[in-house]
């Protein structure tokens, strides 16, 4: 694992209208590292992801990413550095193809590598290859999931933020799909992922951050985290 730091969130508060989600955020992501943020549902993970990928605007504090202050720049420029977001509810485009989707992943960034990078993705999701034709919007739950991720990879990214990843499939293919990202991550990608579901984030990650009322409440190595019983009653509910 190497230690360059890739992201550094410090004393970010963030938010919509006039009420912060975020209220004071600190977060590092080395290169090389799975770090998974996790927390119950209206915590603000998906606000953190929004803000680092500059969705929405800070209010306070700063974002790096590979040491540069990203927080004021349009999301167009911190997809061209490397920085990909794949979002909670996968954001296909129903009525395009799989390959149409694919394509789409390297809008930005990695264009010319496209046909290399969309066998790099069939490689690991080899469903994907035998819909390849299909719609997206008629695919699977878990298969849609597939295709968001897989998009995200068409863009080679730096850091590849997956938020919610597992929301709404059943246990099995929560399974699966977790097995996947650790496999991506094997790879050589360096993986941001935010997460409820807490046994499955815990176990393929290097560390973890606990996010409640806004605020990252504990961090520490994820076997430290999923070992501390008064930890996991007091912000994970288990």
């Amino acid at each position: 694992m190497s230690s360059e730091m890739l992201l550094e969130v410090r004393d970010v508060f963030a938010g919509y209208g006039d009420g912060d989600v975020l209220r004071g955020v600190n977060l590092d992501v080395k290169a090389g590292e799975i770090v998974s943020v996790l927390g119950s549902n209206g915590v603000g993970k998906s606000t953190l992801n929004r803000a680092v990928s500059g969705v929405v605007r800070t209010r306070a504090g700063s974002i790096h990413f590979d040491g540069t202050a990203i927080e004021r720049e349009p999301p167009a420029s911190i997809v061209t550095r490397g920085l990909i977001h794949v979002p909670e509810g996968r954001r296909l485009f129903p009525n395009l193809s799989v390959d149409d989707n694919l394509d789409l992943g390297s809008y930005r960034r990695a264009g010319a590598r496209r046909s290399e990078n969309r066998d790099r993705v069939f490689a690991i999701f080899p469903r994907l290859r035998d819909r390849r034709a299909q719609r997206a919007g008629t695919l699977s739950g878990g298969e849609q999931q597939m295709l968001a991720i897989g998009r995200g990879l068409m863009a080679e990214p730096r850091l590849l933020i997956l938020d919610e990843p597992s929301l709404g499939l059943s246990p099995i293919l929560v399974e699966e799909l977790f097995a996947l990202i650790s496999r991506i991550h094997t790879e050589g990608v360096t993986v941001l992922l935010v997460e409820q579901n807490v046994v499955q984030g815990l176990a393929i990650a290097n560390r973890a951050y606990i996010l409640a009322e806004g605020q990252c409440v504990m961090s520490g190595s994820a076997a430290e985290i999923a070992a501390d019983p008064k930890l996991k009653r007091a912000y994970l509910g288990l």
